[in-house]
């Protein structure tokens, strides 16, 4: 009777990120400086990578943090990013930094989400977000993602939602497509059955377009600007994402600036 052994952990793994990324493993080793034919025995479980080779291949693959812990545990390591807490003391130096990057940004809108879109600070100039808004997507914690697209949340007020709710659930697919996460596929999959359908007209840019916003004192028009800590070790930093939004126009930052005088 012949035996059947067991795929190793690590040769699966390498080879799921490297077909996320649609590469062959000539493209990988192209970018990870080592050869074909030792990627080919890593993911047939004839070699076994050292620590290092573990954490180029990550690298070479786009890995978050989080991810990279992952691989280095299916090939036998310990994991080397740490996750702290927002509220422990080794992130008290950051989050003082971050609360004076929010006000200092005022009076424009400005918010810090973690990796599932849930809100972890924002300036004074995020109320503006809130206004008739449900009372059910306020209590924390709160899925900014949700809130702005939910039919109840910001939804009603927003001119432009076809388009900009799109904008919004493509980023979301984008960054499932690149590291597969179930929970975001399922918000992304409920935000986009709140969207009506696109109807484009002759003057339509695709989804990159201004959140175009009513209010009781005019629309506004605002541009997005995303953040993210690259150079993060610990992986709680490293998926924040800071979300600060710009006046489009001269009437917008008028009446952003006339909000935070009242």
């Amino acid at each position: 009777m012949s035996t059947v052994l067991a795929e190793p952990a690590f040769g699966r793994e390498l080879r799921r990120w490297r077909g996320l990324r649609r590469w062959s493993q000539l493209d990988l080793a192209i970018r990870a400086d080592t050869t074909q034919r030792y990627l080919s025995y890593l993911e047939q479980g004839r070699s076994q990578p050292g620590r290092a080779m573990v954490v180029r291949l990550a690298e070479s693959l786009g890995l978050s943090l989080r991810e990279r812990n992952g691989l280095l545990a299916a090939a036998g390591y310990a994991p080397i990013f740490s996750e702290s807490g927002m509220g422990t003391t080794e992130l008290a130096p950051v989050r003082t930094a971050l609360r004076q990057i929010l006000d200092g940004h005022m009076p424009y809108p400005a918010l810090i989400v973690d990796h599932s879109s849930t809100l972890v600070e924002a300036n004074a100039a995020f109320e503006l977000f809130l206004e008739g808004c449900s009372p059910a997507l306020l209590r924390a914690p709160i899925n900014v993602r949700r809130l702005a697209l939910h039919p109840e949340g910001l939804a009603p007020r927003v001119v432009n939602l076809p388009e900009w709710g799109r904008h919004v659930t493509e980023a979301l697919r984008n960054r499932v497509r690149i590291s597969p996460d179930a929970e975001l596929a399922a918000l992304a999959a409920e935000l986009e059955s709140y969207l009506p359908p696109v109807d484009p007209g002759p003057g339509y840019l695709g989804f990159a377009v201004p959140l175009r916003l009513r209010s009781n004192a005019g629309e506004l028009r605002l541009i997005t600007t995303l953040t993210s800590f690259a150079t993060a070790t610990d992986i709680t930093l490293s998926e924040l994402h800071l979300e600060a939004f710009l006046p489009a126009d001269e009437a917008t930052a008028r009446i952003l600036h006339e909000r935070a005088g009242e």
